[in-house]
């Protein structure tokens, strides 16, 4: 039987699927991003730019409710094949993920909530999500707006090495790094 939590070799179906729902949502938030500056129809850069606002604060909640769920679970313990320098770097690499991954969506509220356009957030149309209590100016959103833009290519970039890394693992290295996170663990390793 499959386990929830993680093991010492393994990790469990829960962090599985918040690594790969965290990866995709990130990922397309990018994509999202990108397209919705350049799309000339109003009406439809709108209803874009909503929707990224809802995966933002799904992304949000997701990486928190991630975060909170590895404080409960220790990290499985890296193949005896990872050399020492690679130990040292990848807490810090996954540190610097989870940091980008709450500072992205944060800048992107803390955008919203300066605007002097004054548009409501509605998250997936169901309730208005409340701005931060921040002064709205003109200076404020293009601080905001440039933050957000280069924590997303920055964070977009973390994310490429990430996977390259993980490719490197299994193609070159042919270690268990990348297959432990989509294969999960019994509960009985």
């Amino acid at each position: 039987m499959q386990s929830i939590t993680n093991t010492p070799t393994r990790y469990g179906w829960a962090m599985i699927i918040l690594h790969w729902l965290i990866g995709i949502i990130f990922i397309g938030q990018f994509v999202l991003g990108v397209v919705m500056v350049r799309i000339e129809s109003q009406r439809t850069a709108f209803e874009l730019i909503q929707l990224h606002k809802s995966f933002g604060f799904l992304l949000l909640g997701l990486i928190i409710l991630r975060i909170a769920w590895r404080l409960g679970n220790a990290a499985p313990a890296l193949p005896g094949s990872v050399g020492t320098l690679e130990r040292r770097t990848a807490p810090l690499a996954h540190f610097a993920l989870y940091a980008f991954q709450i500072a992205l969506p944060l800048s992107g509220w803390a955008l919203v909530s300066v605007s002097t356009l004054e548009i409501p957030t509605m998250p997936f149309n169901l309730f208005v999500m409340p701005n931060l209590p921040l002064a709205e100016s003109d200076a404020s959103e293009s601080f905001w707006a440039s933050a957000h833009w280069y924590l997303a290519y920055a964070g977009i970039a973390l994310v490429a090495l990430h996977i390259a890394a993980a490719l490197r693992h299994n193609l070159l290295l042919r270690d268990t790094v990348l297959t432990r996170m989509i294969t999960p663990s019994s509960g009985r390793e």
